[in-house]
Parts: C-alpha cells; sequence; structure tokens
C-alpha cells in the first residue's frame, strides 16, 4: 500500500491545487501528470484546455474523464491505425477508468455530476470565488480522478 498512497494522494492534491488555481477539470489532471507522461508542464496546460466545462463547456463528458483517456494514450501509445491490439488496450484502459468513475461518481456527464437539466448555453466561464468553490463537486471529482489514472496507468501497469 505505501507507495500508492503517498502517489495517489501527491496527484489528487497537485490536481485539486491545479484547480484551485484557476485551471479546468481537464487540465487540473492532466497537467498533474506531465512529469509522469514527459510533457512540460505548460504543454499538458494547452492540450488539455479545450476539455474543460464538459468539452469546451457544453456540459458532455467531464473533462477530468477526458484527461484520463488522453493520459491512458500517452501510458500505452498507439502510433499505427492498424494497431487494433493497441487500441484494444487502450479502449479496456478507458472503459474501466469510466467505471470507476461512475461508481466513485454517480456519472462521467458533467452537466449531471453538476446537477444541471441542460448546458447553460454559453461559453463563460464562471468567475472563482470561495461561492463557486463550495457549490462544485470538482474538487472532490478532479482528485478521485487523479487517484483513478494514478493506479490503473502508473501503478498496475
Amino acid at each position: 500500500m505505501g507507495a500508492f498512497n503517498v502517489n495517489a494522494k501527491e496527484k489528487r492534491a497537485q490536481a485539486q491545487e491545479l484547480f484551485r488555481a484557476g485551471y479546468n477539470c481537464s487540465q487540473s489532471v492532466f497537467a498533474a501528470f506531465s512529469d509522469e507522461i514527459g510533457m512540460s508542464r505548460e504543454t499538458a496546460l494547452m492540450v488539455s484546455a479545450g476539455l474543460g466545462g464538459g468539452v469546451g463547456r457544453m456540459r458532455e463528458v467531464c473533462g477530468a474523464m477526458g484527461a484520463l483517456a488522453m493520459l491512458a494514450g500517452f501510458r500505452h501509445p498507439m502510433k499505427d491505425g492498424r494497431d487494433i491490439d493497441g487500441k484494444r488496450e487502450i479502449y479496456r484502459l478507458v472503459q474501466q477508468m469510466a467505471a470507476e468513475m461512475r461508481a466513485a461518481n454517480g456519472s462521467i456527464i458533467c452537466k449531471e455530476l453538476l446537477g444541471l437539466k441542460k448546458a447553460e448555453g454559453s461559453p463563460q466561464p464562471e468567475a472563482r470565488t470561495d461561492a463557486y468553490y463550495k457549490k462544485r463537486p470538482c474538487p472532490e471529482i478532479i482528485g478521485r480522478a487523479a487517484e483513478i489514472g494514478w493506479r490503473i496507468l502508473f501503478e498496475e501497469t
């Protein structure tokens, strides 16, 4: 249990710290793993930015889940379009992480996680205030995603 607990907790804390610094859910999870995937934090923040808010704030698939899917591709690179075994492995990992995210959070859909009937319909992000953080389940969801990603992609493989 030793290394897993320490590293999973560190990843949780890193991802949550990034979120509290103003980054979106996808950026927070993905950039927390930048060292593990050999990418600068700056680049990780850039490539994951569009997945926040349930992909472009459309409130679809949770950005934290999107980050986990991207991390699976870095952890198990599939560079040949004909690599059926590689695709199967990536899909298996993503499905495993999605199942754990659903079990932990009740859904992987942003609007459902936020208790919304439909997306707000605006690209305008909300201001990060104390009230924002109090009403959002996102820090906890992001923390769980980081722990799940660490365990499945980096500890078990």
